[in-house]
């Protein structure tokens, strides 16, 4: 008989389809390695791992459904109705294929044995991992007409697969707690959850995702809180979603879904009134902060493809420069999402994407999808375009403003300002810059400092709000100029991390409404033009003390209410009054004319013992040795330091807090203001 006449062989998805690479011994020796962390971010990874299953089968077009139910004693359980892992017995290692799953790392169906054409869970080290972690593991499937049940302990299978009974459905069941012994908490964040299965939802068109929290019943219908996600419109959805807050330059949202070449290309986008551009790059559902080929090809078809439009029409005329990549990125919102069959990744993490056969295909679908678009939306591209135009004239001002402040090599030059309280010390790795509210403030920072390696930058008054301003209002700006000239990294495009001067900057204003108001003015700044210092740890909030609590000669600080209050209850007992330990003394330093307090406060009697309690409202209120001995001693004071753990909750916040539109702002307000706890009229 010929090959053409020989039967083919069925494509299915059974034993046969899985593949060992290596056992699974290491995972709870370094369970870092394969997880990121044990604390709160590398406890979430687990449900990712488990969900990304169900997502595969949702992306080979074998599941509609998955839902993730948080139990009491920090059990998850995750059910999909794909096709259901294969319990048959593998033929080289002769035990279930469900158990080779669960206890082999690199054991799945996505390493070429026919079992997914298009996979998040590459390394297929993900539902093995989390056996290793777990105290317990429960894998129930339903597939070929049975349900299939098995129970593991810290990665060991407890007994062979068995069957517990027939079912017409399919799908996987797996349940799972946490090993407490490895994990520095077991607590879920449901918040954490929602989001990241929300973005799921929107990267997988047609998948209901449910979310359920059952570890405490609440007051909404069905007595838990649920939720359920299912976006028709999938990544055009999600741009609507990410730029809710923002006005939108044009009415329609552009939406390609092409596959070319076994690859899938999807691309949304519009632009809003906005500086800033918000592109979010994924490949098989994974988050590539970080970008790669598909976003090269992104950016290089749409400036060609705006470039091309606006010559055509007119709007840029022959003596016109074209438009830049920046020009044609302001104010853009975009989700570029590709799902292929051997994505290549640069580093473990998965940030950036490196097959380089996808810059041309995306360059291709999208560029042509787009110069279609434009054509038959005139208005919406006549809006886009004037974007653009505006945002090259904005360039070029910006540019003259650079050169006439930071030229290159211009820092170098400059002067340190000179209110600046620099440290003798050069070495950026021990020294601290402390960003201060004030002249007041500033006083007592200086002479209560070391001077060895504590910097002061007093501030007057309330800085520029950066989020509705282009870099050249920022460079005119003298305490934003005093700020960037001191830190010494330089700005915009110029910026080099490598010339921080100070690896601690330390923000340090009142504990009332304006003090926060500036921090937050702050913090807008380094996360819209200096987040390299956000993502690598430089950024912190001084903890100053809010009270301060004297009986006779012995003082101690409470940082918080509650703090005071549990102060004041020892001493209602008649108990010792606990003062902070003295570590490292300074000489007592007396007060310049105008700053710190001697005492204030009000003086009440608990338990017999008069006590002396000052609210600290402002810095300037202690003395230098108090703000030392409290808020700038390495050896007693603690500081926040400033993560952006969500990006996307980040950028929102801000849009909210410090963008135009108030509406927002104040339901925002509204919502929150009851659970302010101290708020000074």
């Amino acid at each position: 008989m010929a090959d053409k006449d020989k039967p083919k062989k069925k494509e299915g998805y059974s034993a046969e389809n899985i593949t060992v690479l290596e056992g699974l011994e290491p995972v709870r020796t370094r369970p870092g390695m394969y997880i990121g962390s044990t604390g709160p971010t590398g406890l979430h990874h687990l449900i990712w791992e488990v969900v990304d299953n169900g997502i595969d089968e949702a992306m080979a077009g074998h599941a509609t459904e998955i839902t993730a139910r948080l139990l009491p004693d920090h059990i998850i359980e995750v059910h999909d109705n794909g096709r259901g892992i294969p319990v048959d017995l593998h033929k080289q290692y002769k035990v279930s294929a469900l158990e080779l799953v669960l206890t082999k790392l690199h054991a799945g169906g996505k390493f070429g044995g026919g079992g997914y054409k298009v996979s998040g869970g590459l390394h297929g080290v993900g539902v093995s991992v989390v056996n290793a972690l777990s105290d317990w593991l429960k894998a129930e499937v339903r597939r070929d007409g049975g349900i299939f049940v098995q129970e593991y302990k810290r990665g060991k299978p407890q007994a062979k697969v068995k069957q517990i009974g027939k079912t017409r459905e399919h799908g996987t069941t797996i349940s799972f707690k946490p090993d407490a012994s490895i994990f520095e908490t077991l607590n879920f964040d449901f918040q954490i959850i929602l989001d990241h299965l929300r973005q799921q939802a929107y990267l997988t068109k047609g998948v209901r995702i449910t979310v359920i929290d059952e570890r405490e019943k609440s007051k909404l219908p069905g007595g838990y809180n649920a939720y359920t996600f299912y976006f028709e419109g999938g990544i055009a959805s999600y741009v609507r979603h990410l730029n809710r807050l923002q006005e939108a330059k044009h009415d329609n949202i552009f939406y390609i879904e092409k596959e070319v070449d076994d690859m899938k290309v999807e691309v949304a986008l519009r632009y809003v009134d906005d500086f800033k551009e918000v592109v979010l790059a994924f490949a098989n559902n994974i988050f590539n902060p970080e970008g790669g080929s598909h976003i090269m090809g992104f950016r290089t078809a749409l400036t060609r493809a705006l470039n091309a439009y606006a010559r055509a029409k007119g709007y840029l005329k022959e003596k016109d420069e074209n438009l830049t990549g920046e020009d044609v990125r302001e104010g853009l919102t975009a989700v570029v999402s590709v799902k292929l069959t051997n994505p290549q990744f640069e580093g473990q993490t998965k940030a950036k994407l490196g097959n380089p056969e996808v810059r041309p295909a995306v360059e291709t679908v999208f560029g042509q999808a787009f110069a279609t678009w434009i054509e038959e939306h005139p208005r919406d591209a006549e809006q886009i375009i004037g974007k653009c135009i505006l945002a090259a004239r904005a360039r070029a001002a910006a540019k003259m403003a650079r050169d006439t402040v930071l030229r290159k090599g211009a820092l170098e030059g400059f002067t340190l300002p000179g209110k600046l309280a620099d440290c003798s010390s050069r070495d950026a790795s021990i020294s601290e810059l402390y960003i201060v509210e004030g002249d007041s403030a500033g006083g007592s920072a200086k002479q209560g400092r070391d001077r060895e390696f504590q910097a002061i930058l007093p501030l007057r008054g309330k800085i520029l709000n950066v989020e509705r301003a282009r870099i050249d209002k920022i460079l005119t700006n003298n305490e934003l100029k005093a700020l960037i000239i001191a830190m010494g990294t330089n700005v915009g495009e110029m910026f080099d991390i490598e010339k921080l001067r100070y690896h601690k900057i330390v923000i340090m204003t009142d504990a009332d409404v304006d003090g926060s108001h500036i921090r937050t003015l702050l913090l807008t700044l380094f996360y819209r033009y200096f987040p390299d210092l956000l993502t690598k740890g430089h950024i912190f909030i001084a903890q100053p003390p809010l009270y301060s609590l004297k009986v006779g000669k012995e003082l101690s600080y409470a940082y918080t209410d509650q703090e005071k209050e549990e102060l004041l209850k020892q001493l209602s007992k008649k108990a010792p009054v606990v003062v902070k330990p003295v570590v490292k003394s300074k000489p007592e330093i007396a007060p310049a004319e105008g700053e710190g307090a001697e005492e204030g406060g009000e003086t009440t009697l608990v338990g017999g013992v008069r006590v002396n309690i000052q609210r600290y409202k402002g810095l300037g209120e202690m003395n230098p040795d108090q703000l030392w001995e409290t808020t700038m001693d390495p050896m007693r004071r603690f500081m926040k330091v400033v993560t952006v753990e969500d990006a996307e909750k980040a950028d929102d916040m801000f849009n909210i807090l410090m963008g135009t539109d108030v509406g927002e702002r104040k339901r925002f307000i509204q919502t929150h203001a009851k659970n302010v706890k101290n708020l000074d009229i």
